[in-house]
């Protein structure tokens, strides 16, 4: 019997111990729970005569009759065994907000980035090398510049790219190029030579060349051309050979004034009569294949002055025209050489 008492008695003092730390813990977690001090209901004065622990007897009659046996043998441990169901547990909904947050992240992952938008040209604008072309580089990226010379032959291009503002010669032979443009040259004042041979050139703005006030060379052969714009009275050079040019696709007295001009190629067009006045400066003169069916008086020569003598032009082409040139002697007594053509 005193072996079964001292067994109560300790489990009484561990039960007191127990009741001792869940109070200390109920105080802590109330402490921690407030909002804050200002929020909280004023804290009253604590109930002693509710929470008196150290004042309970243990050798109280209440004591003695607590049977032990009811905590610990009741329960049954097996319980623990039993599986857990996998699957059973409800997913956590995702908030509105983070639906939609997670909607626009997916859409900003399918929106398709967009192209750049295109390069507009700037004919004007400074640079060394010139404004951007369509392509977003220099042309001297694209084509070969030395020095002032740009060659961009052969490059498949169909406009006349933007060229570099020091630019003397360019060279754009071979290419899809159909029209030319007055701006294609703008504030170009160094240019002196122009080559689109071997091009689809069907028309040209009128002022196209008119600014270019260094201009010597123009090289337009082998394309469509059925008008000619005004050129400069600089020129040295015309090469518009193999194209469709027909005598009022010429200014009138459109050569005259080039007092520097020295080769002039139009075979292989649709002229009817040679393009007079013909500067005394020329030297080659270019006709054959045409459509040339006489010659006047004054063509080569000057029917006033029987002692003129046209000593530069040396080599005149008028073969494979429907023209007997001995029928027309009078029209290049005047020449150091006699034209080649029909007898």
């Amino acid at each position: 019997m005193l072996k079964r008492k001292s067994i109560q008695v300790v489990f009484m003092f561990e039960l007191r111990m127990s009741l001792q730390s869940l109070m200390v813990a109920l105080v802590m977690v109330m402490v921690f729970l407030s909002p804050c001090p200002g929020m909280s209901a004023p804290q009253g004065e604590p109930d002693d005569e509710a929470f008196d622990v150290e004042n309970y007897d243990l050798n109280s009659e209440d004591w003695e009759n607590l049977d032990v046996n009811i905590y610990g043998d009741s329960y049954d441990y097996d319980d623990l065994d039993q599986e857990i169901e996998v699957g059973t547990i409800a997913p956590d909904t995702p908030s509105p907000a983070s639906q939609s947050t997670a909607q626009h992240y997916e859409e900003e992952k399918t929106v398709p980035t967009l192209p750049p938008a295109p390069i507009s040209l700037d004919f004007k604008g400074p640079g060394l090398f010139g404004p951007e072309t369509g392509l977003g580089m220099p042309t001297c990226l694209l084509c070969v510049c030395i020095g002032g010379s740009v060659y961009c032959d052969d490059t498949g291009m169909d406009q006349i790219p933007p060229l570099p503002k020091d630019t003397t010669h360019f060279y754009g032979r071979f290419n899809k190029i159909r029209h030319v443009k007055n701006t294609d040259f703008l504030n170009l004042n160094k240019l002196q030579s122009i080559d689109l041979t071997g091009n689809q050139v069907s028309g040209m703005d009128e002022d196209v060349f008119r600014s270019l006030t260094q201009l010597q060379e123009l090289l337009l052969a082998d394309n469509n051309i059925q008008v000619l714009p005004e050129l400069p009275v600089t020129m040295r050079r015309i090469d518009l050979r193999n194209n469709k040019l027909v005598n009022h696709g010429l200014h009138s007295e459109g050569f005259k004034e080039m007092s520097q001009l020295e080769f002039l190629y139009l075979s292989s067009n649709n002229l009817d009569y040679v393009p007079t006045p013909l500067p005394l400066s020329l030297r080659v003169l270019h006709l054959q294949d045409n459509n040339i069916q006489s010659l006047q008086e004054d063509t080569f020569c000057d029917r006033h002055d029987r002692n003129f003598i046209r000593r530069n032009l040396e080599d005149i082409r008028l073969d494979s025209n429907p023209l007997n040139i001995n029928l027309f002697a009078q029209a290049y007594v005047c020449l150091p050489r006699l034209p080649v053509g029909s007898h």
